[in-house]
């Protein structure tokens, strides 16, 4: 409990800290929404005078800060100038999406590199292992954007999977298992595509960790006891090698979280990447600041799970604290 206590305040004062600088980046940017307004003739000077008093423009960054964090604890996170509604309304459905998006993606990047990275570092050497290390250089060669046009492109001229969106025009008369297989469908190649930007970088780091495992003194001893290969690798090196496994979790979310925004746009699936977009081209700060806050909030979550994850895993974490504690 103390381990987990201590790893939420961090969180707390982490979460407390990019509130702070978002906000200031933010707020220091050249230009706001009701400038923009005031270039549009059919609007007065006098509506955008009010518009400004009514959303606190004229308060100082201390007040404005104080007056969002405020809205942050109601469940707002701000107000919209482009959408007029709280922030927290656009962000509801948007970051399903995105979740969604990521979640799959993650399962399917860990799937494939699971099995991939344990192959590779048991076929040290060989062809198989050749071969698979020259795949896994050629993907990471590809830029993400690129690769995504390449997804798109292949999406438009095969017809085999749709070219942006989430749900068919008739998704409203589906039944429910309609509705799953619709979005299954959408879902495939925006997941394959966010798959594969992780992919390489997961592969490797799971090879590296199972050929540390696989020099260890004790699964040497276990081989010479005639344990079986596939038991080996599974039974004894896997575990031995899935600490720092859980420490890139956390990694793992950040960098698809990052890949996500731009797929989402290039692919017209209607996640947090495109109201991101549109907000920073309208300068809607405070939707900006809600989108970076999720996805801060995303990532904390995602570092706290893989630190729960180590403190079940590893029982020299749960005696180093209950030794600290004694002390």
């Amino acid at each position: 409990m103390k381990y987990l206590a201590r790893r939420f305040a961090h969180a707390a004062l982490l979460m407390l800290a990019i509130s702070v600088f978002s906000f200031a980046l933010l707020q220091c940017t050249p230009g706001n929404y009701f400038q923009t307004m005031r270039l549009d003739p059919r609007v007065s000077a006098q509506t955008v005078a009010a518009l400004q008093s009514q959303f606190g423009m004229h308060q100082s960054f201390l007040m404005r800060y104080i007056r969002w964090m405020l809205s942050m604890t109601h469940g707002n996170m701000g107000y919209s100038f482009s959408y007029d509604v709280p922030v927290a309304v656009l962000l509801q459905t948007r970051a399903r999406n995105t979740l969604l998006l990521t979640v799959s993606a993650t399962l399917l990047a860990w799937a494939l590199a699971i099995p991939l990275g344990i192959w590779s570092a048991a076929s040290k050497g060989r062809w198989n292992d050749r071969l698979c290390g020259f795949g896994i250089s050629t993907v990471l060669a590809i830029p993400d954007l690129v690769l995504f046009l390449i997804l798109l492109v292949f999406a438009v001229r095969t017809g085999l999977f749709p070219a942006g969106g989430m749900l068919s025009p008739g998704f409203g008369s589906l039944d429910f298992w309609g509705r799953t297989k619709d979005i299954a469908f959408h879902l495939t190649l925006p997941a394959a595509g966010l798959a594969l930007t992780m992919l390489p970088v997961l592969v490797r780091h799971i090879r590296s960790a199972m050929l540390d495992a696989l020099q260890s003194p004790f699964i040497r001893a276990a081989r010479a006891h005639g344990i079986p290969r596939t038991r080996l690798l599974l039974r004894y090196a896997f575990p031995a090698a899935s600490n720092p496994l859980i420490s890139l979790f956390g990694f793992s979310i950040a960098t698809m979280l990052s890949g996500s925004a731009i797929l989402e746009v290039i692919m017209s699936w209607p996640g947090l990447g495109p109201l991101m977009v549109q907000a920073i081209l309208s300068r809607d700060v405070y939707v900006v600041a809600g989108i970076v806050m999720l996805g801060s909030c995303f990532l904390v979550v995602g570092n706290l799970i893989a630190d729960i994850l180590l403190l079940v895993s590893d029982p020299r974490i749960r005696v180093d604290e209950n030794n600290e504690a004694a002390l």
